[in-house]
């Protein structure tokens, strides 16, 4: 998805963010808040410190839509390095006891992969936003208190073994949400015996978000400079797209924006559809819309 040229009086839509290393999603958020002009701001699922790449951002009025990416799929590119663990599962940790020297063989690697696709459950890392008794793990983790993380279940669609070189592998992933990469390398040092941890993390894809439509921090401080972050934005009508779209005409938009149930044609994916998109002549998306009887749909999500 790359994006395209999008304005309106208020700034609505998503802008794919390239994260860079170093700063946490919070963090990331605050800056493009400030470069939309103080408008709401929402990511669409956190990326570690470490991590670089796609972090979805929904930006005012669209933030409306973040329920609607709780389950979308995520890839990353991981390069393991083999040798010894740490407390985070990264290289931002301590290690945990002596590093050994590893000379990793593609086969090796290859058949321990396999235990871990398809789900399974995964002990999250003690250095991560889960909960325990109310209080997130990485805060009881810095205070060197115990944490105990129940496991999760996970899904690992593809796990695929990109490169090998010395006591580093590299690994292309597509899972489900609430997959760590940490601690699939921390499981897979422990497979192998001598600890391993996440060297780089790179997220490509979350959802429809691909990398190739991704923008820097410093892409986007020269289009706010020159007065054209508006065309940073996915406009909300483009978002979502395995929902149908069904245009209707600026009567049916003003009956919509008073919450009026609306009818759709009764041909095309509309008709059969338990959600629609409704977008206005403008091409502005109005609503979204779920279906009450055959072909008539109730706005349950008002934009405009």
């Amino acid at each position: 998805m790359v994006p395209a040229p999008y304005r309106m009086s208020l700034m609505d839509g998503a802008i794919i963010l390239d994260k860079p290393a170093g700063i946490t999603s919070f963090a990331a958020v605050r800056k493009i808040r400030w470069l939309v002009g103080g408008e709401k701001v929402g990511h669409l699922g956190t990326l570690d410190p470490l991590g670089t790449g796609v972090l979805p951002m929904l930006v005012g009025r669209a933030t409306r839509l973040a329920r609607f990416y709780s389950g979308h799929k995520r890839e990353y590119v991981a390069k393991v390095r083999f040798g010894w663990a740490t407390s985070t599962y990264d290289a931002e940790g301590e290690p945990l006891g002596e590093p050994c020297s590893v000379d990793l063989h593609d086969s090796a690697v290859e058949s321990l992969l396999e235990g871990f696709r398809g789900t399974w459950s995964q002990v999250p890392p003690p250095v991560s936003a889960k909960k325990v008794n109310g209080v997130r793990a990485y805060k009881l983790a810095r205070k060197r208190q115990p944490v105990a993380l129940d496991p999760v279940e996970v899904t690992i669609e593809e796990l695929e073994l990109v490169d090998v070189s010395g006591p580093i592998a590299t690994l292309r992933c597509l899972c489900s949400v609430g997959t760590y990469i940490r601690s699939l390398a921390h499981d897979l040092g422990k497979q192998i015996g001598c600890g391993a941890h996440v060297a780089e993390l790179r997220r490509t894809q979350v959802g429809d978000f691909g990398i190739d439509g991704a923008l820097s921090l410093d892409e986007l401080e020269a289009m706010h400079d020159q007065d054209r972050i508006g065309e940073a934005l996915l406009a909300p009508a483009d978002l979502l797209p395995e929902i149908p779209v069904q245009r209707v005409d600026a009567g049916v938009a003003a009956r919509i924006r008073f919450g009026h149930d609306f009818r759709v044609n009764p041909f095309g994916q509309s008709a059969d559809a338990r959600v629609v998109k409704a977008v206005g002549p403008d091409g502005r998306l109005l609503c979204l819309g779920k279906a009450v009887s055959p072909r008539l749909f109730h706005p349950f999500l008002v934009f405009d």
